[in-house]
Formats: structure tokens, sequence, C-alpha cells
């Protein structure tokens, strides 16, 4: 029935419109048949090409909307494939056996590679991992406990294969990301390899990083309040405005790091070398600095009220606030060691054997 409507409407629009038309623009005026008929036919011929015109515009639009329809069940399956995959992952993350659950993290990591949507709900899932599989101190007899000595305790990547796994996927899927803040406080991460990470706005609040490998690092804005992070190394990284109020960081290595506008108040940092460092604005107030290797540090602007600098090396190339006087604080003037050259390698905190401190 559609067709032959569609028929009829044709014929109607071709064979009699065009001289409804000629005659309606007439008026009743008497032309020559041969003028009449060429008339009807350039009618006919405008109202054919309106028609083409229109046919074409349809047959645009409705491949339009094949198109539309056809990529909206291309992602409703596309977001099905997903949530499966996403389901199977958190599954594997309850295993019993590490490999499984590495495979389950790495699954995650591929997942926020190509879903934006799910990309912070993974995020937040690989520090919740953290928080759960490595708390600090540590809970039950199987992982290194506390009084056990930092030389005694295997790299992280040895004794938690998957909570190394989570942590670099943290690290990397952070890059870019919008200022949230994440949550991995209170973790073990003695040892850790965290070389190379985007570790910004992250909170480490309560955690144990010492010995941790943190070199070329970028942790803007993180917060290690109260941190264990003895023998960190933290060289060439970023810890612009960090938080390390009450840290313990004794025997770290920050040589050329960034710690502008950080803020280390009593925190801990006898024997820590802070070689060629900028602490423009930095707040030392009542930390403990002495012994620490100042040597070529720029302490421009930094707030030193309280600190203790006995016995701290400094050389002529470190730069003070205003008027502060090295000898009252007592302060000892050394040779600079000169430029301090690149880690090609992995950094030797991962590995080496640390020294006792001098100043326990």
């Amino acid at each position: 029935m559609v067709v032959l409507a569609l028929l009829a409407a044709l014929v109607v629009l071709v064979v009699v419109l065009p001289g409804l038309v000629v005659d309606h623009d007439l008026a009743g005026a008497r032309i020559e048949v041969s003028e009449r008929l060429g008339a009807v036919n350039s009618v006919r011929t405008t109202l054919l090409q309106a028609v083409g015109g229109a046919v074409v515009l349809f047959g645009a639009y409705a491949t339009w909307r094949q198109l539309r329809v056809g990529q909206e069940n291309l992602n409703a399956t596309r977001e099905g494939h997903i949530t499966d995959r996403f389901g199977r992952a958190i599954d594997q993350l309850g295993s019993e056996k590490p490999d499984v659950r590495i495979g389950g993290l790495y699954a995650l990591w591929r997942i926020a590679d190509h879903s934006a949507h799910d990309r912070e709900a993974v995020i937040s899932i690989m520090a919740a991992f953290l928080r759960t599989h490595l708390p600090w101190p540590p809970q039950g007899a199987e992982p290194p406990s506390v009084e056990v000595s930092i030389n005694s305790v295997p790299p992280l990547e040895t004794r938690a294969a998957d909570a190394q796994v989570a942590l670099t996927g943290l690290g990397v899927l952070c890059q870019g990301r919008r200022p949230d803040w994440l949550n991995v406080s209170y973790s073990d991460l003695r040892r850790a390899d965290c070389d190379g990470l985007w570790l910004n706005n992250i909170n480490f609040d309560g955690a144990c990083l010492e010995a941790a490998s943190i070199y070329q690092a970028n942790l803007t804005r993180a917060s290690l309040i109260a941190a264990n992070m003895r023998y960190v190394e933290l060289g060439t990284s970023i810890l612009h405005r960090c938080r390390c109020i009450e840290a313990d960081l004794r025997g770290a290595r920050m040589v050329r790091a960034d710690l502008r506008d950080a803020d280390f108040s009593e925190a801990d940092l006898r024997e820590a070398n802070l070689r060629k460092a900028r602490a423009h604005g930095t707040r030392f107030t009542g930390a403990d600095l002495r012994l620490a290797d100042l040597r070529g540090a720029d302490l421009t602007g930094a707030d030193l009220a309280q600190a203790k600098l006995q016995g701290a090396l400094a050389s002529d190339f470190t730069v003070w606030p205003p008027g502060f006087d090295l000898q009252a604080a007592g302060v000892v003037l050394a040779e600079d060691p000169g430029d301090e050259p690149n880690i090609l390698l992995p950094a030797a905190a991962l590995a080496r054997n640390v020294r006792p401190l001098r100043s326990v």
C-alpha cells in the first residue's frame, strides 16, 4: 500500500501538477501549444530535480542514522567486554596465587589504558590493594617484622611482586591525572622501586619507605607525615610543596632534589645527603639536620628556626638565608664535591647494605 501511494503521488507530481502550475501562472492567457508544452516541461524538470535532491538528502540521513546506531551498538558491546574483563580482573585479585593476582593487576592496568571512564576506579583499586596487602606495621608472621634490619629485608619486587606491580601501575597511571587525593598511607613499602614514577598528590602518611628507590620521581604535593624514609633514594626527585612533617629521613639521599616550598618541620634529617638540593622557601622549623651534607644546597628563603645543624657540612657554594650565622649553628665548612654524576644504573638503595647510623 505504501509503495502504491508513493507511485500515485509521483504520477501526480510529474504528470498533473506541472500543467496546473503553468495554467495558474498564465491566468487564462492564450499561448501557443509548443510554448505551453515547453513551460510544462520546465516545471516538470524543476520538480524532478527537487524530488531527486530530497531522495539524496533522505538517503544521507538514513546512512548517518544507520552509522550512528551501529556506533552505539559497538560502544555497548565494547562496554560489555570491558565490564566482563573488569570483573574477571577483580576476581583474580582475590586469588591466593601471586601470579594470578599479578595477571589481574596487569589486566586492570590495560583496562585503564583503553578506558578513560574506568581509569580512576583502577587507580583507586591499586591504592587499596597496597593498603590491604602490605599494611604497616606488618600483620602476621610472614612479612619481615618491624624489628628486622633493613639489610635483611628483600626488595619489594622479590618479597611481594604483586604489590610492586600495583605500585608501578599506580605511578604510571597517575601521570596527567587531575589532582585528586589518593590514599596509600600506613603501607609497608620497604625497598620499593619507585624510580621515575608519578606519585604526586598521594598520601603516604605513616608509611614505611625505608631504603626505597624513588629516583627521578614526582612527589609534588605528596604527604609523607611521620613516614619512615630512612636511607631512601630521592636523587633528582621533585618534592615541590611536599609535606614531610615529623618524617624520619635519617641517611636519606636527596642529591639535586627539588625541595621548593616543602615542609620538613620536626623531621629527622640526621646524616641526610642534600648536596645541590634546591630548597627555596623550604620549612625546616625544628628539624634535626645534624651531620647532614648541605654542600652546594640552595637554602634561599628557607625557614631554619630552631633547626639543629651541629656538624652539618656546608661549602662555599651553599646558599643560606639572609643573616644566617653558620658558626653559631655549628655548621662545618668543607670542600665542595663538584658536579654530581647521574645514576645510570638502578639506584643502589634497592640492593646495597646500608651502614649503621652514627647519630642513633
